[in-house]
């Protein structure tokens, strides 16, 4: 690694505004204007689904209405999960293959024991639970994600310093299959918070990104210094015209919410260790034999996430029979970088939703 992280803390803020500062972090590193950087994020109360998930299938939308709940879309993939300001989050930036070979999976198991190996120092013992957790006594403490975009890499986690469980039960809707895969009668059975673990001597917050440093100064190699008041502005600035333009915007927030709305729609599911994709296809001419509007979602990590929405439309026009040839030669032609599915699961979900009954 040359040179110092530099590390920017910017305060309790609405979800939609966190995430167009990741945003701004990602774009301002690709254009030589930030260097490698942390950013450590606290949130106002917000339910956030990931990049590719339907929105009013993972979010109770009326709940985060009545609560104050701002809802929100990550430019990560990954599951939905609930914020407030008892959570501590934190982003990386860096040049691709600064944290290992540059394969996503390995970056997040270096990240992860890193993370795990500062959080350890606490007095709760942290481990990294593949594919991309942190656990503690086999119940998740934080979770983690990111991509690559171009030669830039942003990886994020969060850590449960303490927990709602009341409001994330009513923010989220956490499908019953997914409970039952790991074994549980409720959501909140997965999780636990280091104020649960030790109560009276849980960490103040800047305790616990102190042990972040550690971990990843003494795991990864870095050396940190704090971010300028100017390096400050211009990251504000840039995350405020992300905000307003986009991801702030409710077309954002509500881009991917349910399968199209008419016609001959099908939906079909892949489930593996990774989690769940699923993909609605609308069907076209006659018997429906081709394929017209394609969406898929789910909580799975691929890098670049526009990799996703490529495939939809590479898929769109195409002749039902001949999907599968053209699901192969669209990765083969675009090499995905996945955390937690493979083309193989794309192409299992797609081609159940082609043999499934009309709904």
């Amino acid at each position: 690694m040359s040179g110092p992280v530099h590390v920017f803390a910017t305060g309790v803020r609405r979800g939609r505004f966190n995430i167009a500062l990741d945003q701004a972090m990602l774009e301002l590193h690709q254009a030589g204007q930030l260097g490698d950087a942390l950013r450590f994020i606290q949130f106002q109360p917000s339910a956030l689904v990931g990049r590719h998930q339907s929105l009013s299938a993972e979010i109770d939308l009326e709940f985060c209405r009545r609560n104050g709940v701002e809802v929100g879309r990550r430019i990560t993939g990954g599951g939905a999960i609930y914020l407030d300001p008892q959570q501590l989050g934190w982003a990386l930036v860096f040049q691709r293959g600064a944290l290992g070979s540059g394969a996503l999976a390995e970056v997040a198991r270096s990240v992860c024991e890193a993370a795990a190996a500062g959080l350890s120092r606490l007095g709760v013992e942290v481990r990294f639970r593949p594919r991309n957790d942190l656990e503690v006594g086999g119940r998740k403490i934080g979770g983690t994600g990111g991509f690559f975009d171009g030669d830039t890499l942003l990886y994020q986690g969060t850590v449960l310093i303490g927990l709602d469980s009341t409001a994330m039960l009513g923010a989220l809707r956490v499908p019953r299959a997914k409970m039952l895969r790991h074994g549980l009668d409720s959501p909140a059975q997965r999780v636990v918070s280091l104020r649960e673990l030790m109560g009276a001597q849980t960490p103040s917050m800047g305790q616990v990104e102190q042990a972040l440093l550690w971990g990843f100064q003494q795991q990864l190699g870095l050396t940190f210094v704090s971010a300028g008041a100017a390096e400050q502005r211009v990251l504000l600035e840039r995350g405020r015209q992300l905000h307003d333009a986009q991801i702030g915007q409710e077309q954002f927030v509500t881009e991917i919410d349910g399968p199209p709305s008419d016609g001959y729609i099908a939906t079909g599911t892949a489930t593996g260790p990774g989690g769940t994709i699923t993909t609605h296809v609308r069907r076209e001419g006659p018997g429906g034999r081709r394929i017209g509007q394609v969406l898929i979602s789910g909580d799975f990590f691929v890098a670049p996430p526009r990799l996703v929405f490529d495939l939809e439309s590479r898929l769109r026009g195409v002749d039902a029979e001949a999907a599968s040839v053209t699901i192969e030669g669209f990765f083969r032609e675009y090499p995905a970088s996945m955390l937690s599915v493979t083309a193989a699961d794309f192409r299992r979900s797609i081609e159940a939703a082609l043999a499934a009954p009309a709904a």
